[in-house]
């Protein structure tokens, strides 16, 4: 016995186009990762900076930027340092340019006399341009 059917019906053609989901859940999901990581590339030491009206990004071509967080760590363009490798690091940029630009960044909740003793191994070291950055106080409403 055999079973069967007695009409035959030609098979489904190959499909001849492209599929594209696969492709565009790809994109999606890559655009997700890119939209999640972009915030982190900006800086990798989360401060408290304090909020003021006359806070605007300088245009100088030299610069290091020097960062106070909350904890009181010091960090010379995003790398910890003590206060020994600080001051000989400083005075190695004083002797390449001595017009480079300090920009301090100090969490709102570091002693000032911490700011003040960072300040002062700047000076030390030849660096007597020191800019504060602050963020933008948020607009007043009228």
């Amino acid at each position: 016995m055999t079973f069967g059917r007695l009409e035959r019906t030609p098979d489904a053609q190959p499909m001849s186009e492209i599929n594209v989901t696969p492709m565009v859940d790809v994109m999606l999901v890559l655009l997700v990762i890119f939209i999640l990581t972009a915030p982190l590339l900006a800086s990798a030491i989360r401060i408290d900076l304090p909020k003021t009206d006359a806070a605007k990004a300088a245009d100088t071509p030299t610069f290091v930027t020097l960062v106070l967080d909350w904890s009181g760590q010091v960090f010379l363009n995003d790398k910890p340092m003590v206060m020994d490798a600080l001051r000989n690091r400083l005075t190695q940029v004083a002797a390449q340019n001595p017009e480079t630009e300090v920009q301090l960044r100090a969490d709102e909740s570091v002693p000032y006399g911490k700011v003040v003793e960072v300040m002062g191994v700047a000076q030390k070291a030849g660096l007597s341009r020191i800019g504060f950055v602050a963020d933008a106080a948020p607009a007043a409403r009228p």
